[in-house]
């Protein structure tokens, strides 16, 4: 029997471990921090061996092989010795990727992944395709794989998914945009960054697409400079005719394919936002390749809801609109908030800096933002920024005082956006942690 060791004990690790146990593995679950309780519960439930706070040296190093949650740095003493000995340390999606036959859309990219996804996964399933969402999206796609028979998987994937395959492939891989982020993962090399980016389409052949952002500089000079197999796919905001791919008519979206055509009005999108056309650009050409009717795309982009935590619409209070944008954690995501509002921005920003240039969004604060309100430990580097650009910038420790704060700033016809641009591990649990409590505390107004 060959054993399986898990590092991490979360969505991802205990996925791995029940599916692994289901095909046959010795499995092992191993985590240097606390397992959550309703993790352990499940382990214990599925009498699968596990260890909490402590990595025990003797159990991992006799695994035949390691699944290393996407958390855990590829550059850790641990992970680097387990190299070293020819264990072979894997990414939950490829291991999962090998017990299942369904076909896999995977969308990466900086921003927009989580909404694309989520799109597209409401266009198949309005489609009555039977397809699972997974990835960075509810529960872990190796536990959807040992629990259901899906036919077709959407994965939302981030570099450090893709950083552990080997031989996963998605039928499609959608790439939305590259824009520097979690640079200290990467040797603060941005080309490391891109290759990561990149890796969803290393193993897809001539029968396999990859749809990307043709208007996007990083994508445009990396697929310049590199063979890939797959047929390419471009989408563009750009006017100019794309036999195979997306553009913009007379304020329509375009998107064709083997000349079939189809015709959408860019004003009935249900999301608003150049970034959401593009969004919607790169699900309908996905939902397209899947066989969707047209009828069943048009009226899905135009009924959707969006992401929580991704420019979510909160309350409206005394005329003021409350937005959630937690999900903003780098720079690109903040440009593309401000870029949508329309009223003057109280903007809520900071918390975990991933090595961020704030310099392309001073032309956006200017012209929107009439105060800012940093919520983080350490505010200093958007201090520096963005002092003397506008009246107001405060520091602020918890949720609820940045929204009260903001409730005394604001008046009527303004908006109040939750946008950090940064990580939320200094003072919350998670960017939803973070959405979460900005929603309580606006509620509490």
């Amino acid at each position: 029997m060959k054993r399986l060791v898990v590092l991490g004990g979360g969505e991802s690790g205990v996925g791995t471990a029940i599916l692994g146990k289901q095909k046959g593995f010795a499995v092992f679950v191993s985590d240097k921090g606390k397992v959550k309780e309703k993790y352990a519960n499940i382990l214990n439930e599925q009498n699968i061996e596990f260890e909490s706070e402590k990595h025990s040296l003797d159990k991992i190093f006799i695994a035949d092989l390691v699944m290393k949650s996407p958390g855990i740095p590829d550059t850790i003493p641990l992970v680097l010795k387990l190299k070293s000995m020819g264990i072979p340390v894997i990414s939950e999606i490829e291991f999962a990727s090998e017990f299942t036959d369904a076909t896999i859309i995977g969308v990466t990219g900086s921003n927009g992944k989580t909404t694309t996804s989520m799109l597209l996964y409401h266009i198949l399933k309005q489609a009555g395709l039977n397809c699972g969402i997974a990835g960075n999206i509810g529960h872990s796609f190796a536990l959807q794989v040992a629990s259901y028979n899906y036919e077709n998987y959407v994965l939302e994937l981030s570099s450090f998914q893709l950083d552990g395959i080997r031989k996963f492939a998605p039928h499609v891989a959608i790439i939305t945009n590259i824009s520097p982020d979690h640079l200290d993962r990467y040797e603060n090399k941005y080309e490391n960054y891109i290759a990561s980016k990149f890796l969803i389409t290393k193993n897809q052949t001539e029968n396999d697409y990859l749809i990307y952002d043709a208007d996007d500089l990083e994508i445009h000079n990396w697929l310049k400079n590199n063979k890939v197999k797959a047929k390419l796919i471009p989408f563009s905001l750009k006017g100019e005719r794309i036999e195979q791919g997306a553009y913009i008519t007379n304020n329509m979206i375009q998107t064709e394919l083997n000349k079939d055509l189809l015709t959408m009005d860019i004003s009935k999108l249900a999301i608003k936002g150049k970034h959401n056309i593009k969004n919607a650009m790169a699900s309908s050409l996905a939902a397209q390749m899947m066989k969707a009717r047209k009828q069943v795309i048009k009226e899905s982009l135009e009924d959707f809801e969006g992401a929580e935590h991704r420019l979510e619409k909160v309350l409206k209070i005394n005329g003021v609109q409350y937005i959630n944008d937690s999900k903003a954690t780098n720079v690109n995501a903040t440009y593309y908030a401000l870029e949508c509002m329309e009223s003057p921005v109280v903007w809520i920003v900071g918390g975990v800096d991933k090595g961020n240039d704030y310099l392309d969004l001073m032309p956006l604060v200017r012209e929107k933002v009439k105060a800012i309100i940093c919520l983080g430990v350490d505010n200093a580097k958007i201090i520096h920024a963005f002092d003397g650009m506008v009246d107001v910038l405060l520091e602020t420790s918890t949720a609820e005082e940045a929204v009260n704060t903001a409730y005394k700033l604001a008046s009527k016809g303004d908006s109040v956006l939750l946008s950090p641009a940064c990580a939320s591990f200094d003072l919350f649990e998670s960017f939803e942690d973070r959405g979460r409590r900005f929603k309580n505390a606006v509620r509490e107004l």
